[in-house]
């Protein structure tokens, strides 16, 4: 949310008086002045102070949910169930959206907020925020397979990914266990990078997102808010 949009909301003044609070440095964001009336701010993560007495409001809204297969990682779909339909009508707002993509058939950490400025930073390529998954694949895993993975694997077409960490839990000749960690969301991107080397992903859930894990006391399809320190540690990705 703007600043000075915050600001008239809390009924600290017009514009005008918004303009010289800030002319007067009298408005500080997690201890410094404020940047400009237009600068994008959060409450709930941000302590934001008025002649040193802090502002106490609430702000954006945040929610993990375990994305349960079948429902698509979209704001509407024609077809399908999607993961806002999954949230009670108390918690739902027209600008609330799904930060990142999971497939249809995929499970685990999403976030839904409708704070675009962070959902933006968390997943823009420049702020290299690692996604851990979960990985079943129909095939043995080897350490050639996590050499492959650490290189970059090229997909057919010549399309490069990102350097990727793969951590074998258990391999067998029906199928094997893994984590793979990447910093990249291309489309089906975990899947096809097990096809490049061979493999074929039977399940996939995503458990982590930069400093955000998913809570395991959620079942499919539930949610719940953000605590204050997780939402502090997101708000790292906007000082990096």
């Amino acid at each position: 949310m703007r600043l000075d949009k915050l600001l008239e909301r809390e009924k600290i003044g017009s514009k005008k008086a918004v303009k010289r609070l800030l002319l007067r440095k009298a408005v500080t964001v997690d201890g410094k002045p404020a940047e400009s009336e237009g600068m994008n701010v959060d409450p709930v993560i941000q302590e934001i102070k008025i002649f040193e007495k802090t502002l106490k409001t609430t702000g954006h809204s945040y929610f993990m949910m375990n994305k349960p297969k079948g429902a698509v990682t979209a704001v509407k779909d024609a077809k399908h169930t999607t993961v806002l339909d999954l949230l009670a009508d108390r918690d739902k707002n027209e600008k609330l959206y799904p930060v990142g993509r999971l497939d249809r058939d995929t499970e685990g950490l999403l976030l839904i907020t409708d704070n675009g400025p962070l959902g933006y930073q968390l997943i823009h390529p420049s702020k290299k925020v690692v996604k851990r998954y979960e990985v079943i694949v129909n095939e043995p895993l080897s350490i050639e397979d996590c050499r492959q993975f650490a290189e970059g694997i090229t997909f057919t077409g010549g399309q490069q990914c990102q350097p990727a960490e793969l951590h074998i839990l258990s391999s067998s000749s029906k199928q094997s266990l893994a984590y793979l960690d990447i910093q990249e969301g291309k489309f089906h991107q975990v899947k096809k990078m097990f096809l490049s080397v061979g493999k074929k992903v039977i399940y996939l859930k995503r458990l982590s997102m930069g400093s955000l894990f998913l809570d395991s006391k959620l079942k499919p399809g539930e949610y719940r808010r953000l605590e204050p320190e997780e939402l502090k540690l997101l708000m790292l990705y906007f000082k990096k």
